[in-house]
């Protein structure tokens, strides 16, 4: 048994596909990584990164040099793709309702020392993090994993534009950072503002480095 993966994962096929990515995404983007080294190779880690185009997930999936458990939403896991994705290890989200099932199974993978990762605004935007979802602070106040904010620039298509050839991408990681403690709804509701903060912090960070 794998404990950094969910139950029901196959761990060589994640193995192989996090390997693909690893370089696939060189090749259709003029990819330009910034502090990779940021994300722990051991311990418990939740990722938190924002989200502006649907190819995020599957371009961080091969970056983080280790396998990764992402949130993705409930409508992905239908047919052949379905099957895919949770032979992977990836956990379905039903957004917008009260679900337990991927706190359970992402607490599983932290406490076995694995790595999620979740794009806490919860629906793909401009990518400047002006709210987020409570998942992830819960998730790492309860399992004490660090937390590793991950900015992705370039990804989205302006609108009105005309598909673009090799488009520069830009990924940041930020310092890995601490959520603090505290109990009931106002400590949650103070993480989930931390979380936030440190990511559209780090969304201002990468902005300015692609500007200078």
């Amino acid at each position: 048994m794998n404990a950094d993966l969910p139950a029901g994962a196959w761990p060589w096929l994640h193995d192989l596909a996090r390997w693909i990515g690893s370089w696939l995404w060189f090749l259709v983007f003029r990819l330009h990584l910034h502090d990779r080294d940021r994300v722990p190779r051991t311990g418990p880690v939740v990722v938190v990164a924002n989200h502006s185009a649907f190819v995020d997930g599957p371009l961080l999936f091969g970056l983080f040099r280790r396998r990764a458990v992402f949130w993705v939403k409930q409508e992905m896991f239908v047919g052949p793709l379905g099957w895919v994705l949770r032979r992977l290890g990836q956990v379905p989200v039903r957004r917008g309702t009260a679900d337990r099932t991927p706190l359970t199974a992402g607490l599983a993978v932290l406490r076995g020392g694995g790595l999620v990762a979740i794009f806490p605004e919860g629906t793909r935007g401009t990518g400047d993090v002006t709210a987020v979802q409570q998942g992830a602070a819960w998730l790492a106040r309860t399992s004490g994993a660090v937390v590793v904010p991950v900015v992705c620039r370039g990804t989205r298509r302006p609108d009105g534009a005309r598909r673009r050839f090799r488009p520069r991408v830009d990924v940041m990681v930020g310092e890995p950072v601490t959520i603090p403690a505290g109990g009931g709804r106002a400590g949650l509701a103070a993480a989930t503002e931390a979380v936030r903060a440190e990511l559209a912090a780090a969304v201002r960070e990468l902005d300015t480095r692609r500007s200078s």
